[in-house]
């Protein structure tokens, strides 16, 4: 598979899934919705599990000890955590959400007098759907964990995952909102396709050991969104998201100091 296409799935499926709520409607019950995100979960979970195995790798073991790898994926846990938390990247990534939806309300006439009341709650709901579910494909730790992982050459399965969910989440979205939400794989493609270029140029400046510190980090916030997809525990992983970058740092840290 070449760098992107995750990606270029996640559009497909977005599509697809939005052209079939357009069809169906309100037809698909919600407990058929409520176990396929059970489904999702479980998946999720044996990908993160899967994804921090990586915490074992010998090239892992080589650079910084044998001793290292677990302490270094837990102190990358623990700082970007309480880096994350204190910035509070989950709600600001939540308010970004909030504000661009106020935004573009704020221009939609509301009611209407006259012949152009039809096209006013016509562009509103377009309006809505387009932002609803740009929001909901866009703006998440996956989006970011995904994307980076697909150009740093990780592979796609998280982006896979994700393509699934949105999919699904698009057909739901589509029978309520409208053509808008199909119209979101505009932003989904730039906003991914930003995040998997810089991943690929970030690969050639990390090495080996890095990468596998980064893939075992990553799995565990991907086992912290499956808890949250099976509604065990709400992970705020967002908070959690800048353990990506203190991973490769703190492996630099510990391969000179040894």
């Amino acid at each position: 598979m070449f760098p992107g296409f995750g990606t270029v799935l996640n559009v497909a499926t977005v599509l697809v899934g939005s052209g079939l709520g357009l069809l169906l409607g309100h037809r698909l019950p919600q407990r058929t919705r409520d176990t396929v995100t059970d489904a999702l979960g479980l998946v999720t979970l044996m990908i993160g599990a899967l994804s921090a195995i990586e915490v074992t790798s010998e090239v892992l073991a080589r650079e910084v000890g044998s001793n290292a790898p677990v302490l270094i994926v837990l102190g990358s846990l623990l700082l970007g955590g309480i880096a994350g938390s204190l910035v509070d990247i989950e709600s600001r990534l939540e308010g970004l959400g909030d504000r661009l939806r106020r935004r573009l309300n704020r221009g939609t006439p509301g009611q209407a007098a006259g012949p152009a009341t039809e096209e006013h709650a016509a562009r509103a709901r377009f309006i809505e759907g387009f932002l609803t579910a740009s929001l909901v494909f866009c703006v998440g730790p996956l989006t970011i964990l995904g994307s980076l992982s697909d150009g740093l050459g990780l592979g796609a399965q998280q982006l896979i995952l994700k393509s699934v969910l949105d999919g699904f989440a698009s057909i739901a979205f589509a029978a309520s909102l409208g053509i808008g939400v199909m119209a979101s794989v505009v932003a989904l493609a730039v906003v991914q396709g930003l995040l998997t270029g810089l991943g690929f140029l970030l690969g050639d400046f990390l090495s080996p050991a890095q990468l596998a510190a980064i893939t075992a980090t990553g799995g565990l916030l991907l086992v912290g969104l499956g808890l949250r997809l099976l509604q065990i525990k709400q992970v705020p992983v967002g908070n959690l998201l800048p353990a990506l970058v203190v991973a490769p740092l703190l492996v630099s840290l510990v391969a000179v100091l040894r």
